[in-house]
């Protein structure tokens, strides 16, 4: 994953931790769970990068062994 894509990822979960607060903190539900929501999507999309990029280092792995047994 980029640095930047995880940057923004991380970013939107801290904007959404302070939505939740301050939701809290003035009696505000729908704030709250409007910064919950995007606690979440950051979360989901971080984890969605993270497994892209898992796959994309298991696809780089298989294709590196099978040119070394070719060897």
């Amino acid at each position: 994953m980029s640095g930047f894509d995880k940057m923004k990822d991380k970013a939107e979960q801290l904007i959404g931790k302070g939505k939740e607060k301050l939701g809290q903190t003035t009696d505000n539900e729908d704030l709250e769970a409007a910064g919950k929501r995007d606690q979440l999507k950051g979360e989901v999309k971080e984890t969605g990068h993270d497994v892209r990029d898992k796959a994309a280092g298991a696809v780089k792995d298989a294709k590196d062994a099978l040119r070394d047994d070719k060897r």
